[in-house]
């Protein structure tokens, strides 16, 4: 399947009394799912020298035949984030392996790191992957990215060397923030104002227990001050990791910069109206240009939300369209 020739199983419909951004992404954090899985093998990857990040892996009987669907979370989010759970278990139910990758210091491995996460660090997804292909036998990879994680994917398959590493099949992302800057910067708008202080709050509770664990390198006193997540960026996350400033980090980290190098079938389903992450002009007209490339823009569907009414199914629409993606790219 090439990625032109991929449509959606439905359109996407809001769930009655959700229709409208802010409704989508607030009543996708808010309102939880029953959600089974199977009890996960716990595996710690070293992704560079002296840090690991922890993966959650569901195996199906015979894991080297199976696509194995590794999953990228959000920022300030996890393997156990209810969307990775849910695109987990439809991943399982459609004969895939499902592997939950937990970013740097995110699932409790704050002490696994004595560095801060951040969007540029798709080296760390590759490393997984190619973690997986080694000491699995693994044949077949799909990757899945939802917003800072779509980011991470986005980039890593746009870096990926196929003719070394032939098993990347496809990549699929949901709401991903390949654009930084102007996603940063949309969190400033008023009507954003709870997912601001939202993440503010997240991120400087994480920089004060790195503090705590790594007193000789990082200092909670950074942050001080800092009101929306473009400063931290400035402030913390920039200096920490070895970028200048926001705007290099943001420049340098951004997925837009390598998407039209992407050469496998890839998915970028992104809402038209969720409230902050935003895909500037000139990268979709790349995303356009690349043929492997579908760009699914519904009118609705929040950030990272796309909740549908639940009919035959548990309503989470957008781990549906990625299941299915990454399961006929991968035949």
């Amino acid at each position: 399947m090439t990625a032109s020739q991929w449509t959606p199983t439905e359109p996407f419909v809001p769930r009655r009394f959700l229709r409208g951004g802010h409704l989508q992404t607030v009543g996708g954090y808010l309102l939880k799912r029953n959600i089974q899985l199977p009890l996960a093998e716990e595996r710690l990857i070293e992704v560079v020298p002296g840090v690991r990040v922890l993966c959650h892996c569901n195996w199906q009987p015979e894991r080297t035949r199976a696509l194995t669907l590794i999953a990228v979370h959000g920022l300030e989010g996890s393997s156990d984030s209810q969307y990775m759970r849910g695109l987990a278990q439809k991943a399982l139910a459609a004969g895939m392996n499902a592997v939950r990758m937990n970013q740097r210091n995110c699932g409790g491995t704050d002490h696994l790191a004595p560095t801060l996460y951040h969007s540029g660090l798709s080296g760390d997804v590759a490393a997984v992957a190619r973690n997986l292909i080694t000491s699995e036998s693994i044949t077949r990879v799909a990757l899945a990215g939802y917003s800072m994680g779509g980011n991470l994917v986005l980039k890593a398959a746009g870096e990926w060397d196929l003719n070394t590493w032939p098993q990347l099949q496809s990549v699929a992302t949901v709401c991903p923030s390949m654009d930084l800057a102007a996603s940063a910067d949309e969190l400033r708008r008023p009507a954003n104002r709870i997912y601001q202080m939202y993440f503010v709050i997240k991120l400087k509770q994480r920089l004060a227990r790195k503090a705590k664990l790594f007193p000789e390198k990082f200092h909670a006193s950074s942050a001080d001050g800092v009101s929306s997540v473009r400063e931290f960026d400035d402030k913390v996350t920039a200096p920490f990791s070895g970028y200048r400033d926001a705007d290099d980090y943001y420049d340098r980290a951004a997925a837009a910069r390598v998407v039209g190098k992407i050469a496998v079938p890839a998915l970028v389903l992104h809402a038209l109206d969720d409230p902050f992450v935003r895909i500037l002009p000139e990268t979709r007209r790349v995303l356009l240009a690349n043929p492997n490339i579908t760009l699914a823009e519904p009118e609705h569907g929040g950030h990272c939300s796309f909740l549908a009414a639940p009919n035959g199914y548990d309503g989470a629409w957008s781990e549906r369209q990625v299941v299915d993606f990454v399961g006929r790219a991968g035949k």
